[in-house]
């Protein structure tokens, strides 16, 4: 059985897709380093570390679309890039979780 076929990706520039790309890279480091939802400090130790090189490429991205002039960010488009991503479970886990028992 094939898995479902996800929608297609909305139209996005070469720095838009760069950014959603690299955006990602830094939600899935903090969601690792995230001491709610951590298991070990080994994991969370290298993603910490891992975090400047993708801040810093996440950074590149915003400050090359701003310099192309792509001084507007088209969030509603994006925001469905984020979706296709699965950028909502993704970010789910920079959150606390709730209670246990609750």
């Amino acid at each position: 059985m094939l898995p479902p076929e996800l929608p297609p990706l909305p139209a996005l520039t070469h720095a838009e897709a760069e950014l959603i790309d690299r955006y990602l890279e830094v939600v899935d480091l903090l969601g690792r380093i995230n001491p709610a939802r951590a298991e070990h400090t080994y994991g969370g130790l290298r993603a910490a570390q891992a975090l400047v090189g993708r801040a810093t490429a996440l950074r590149d991205a915003l400050a090359l679309m701003h310099q192309r002039g792509e001084t507007e960010v088209h969030a509603p488009t994006l925001a469905r890039a984020l979706r296709v991503l699965d950028g909502e479970r993704r970010a789910g886990r920079l959150t606390v979780p709730p209670p246990q028992g609750s």
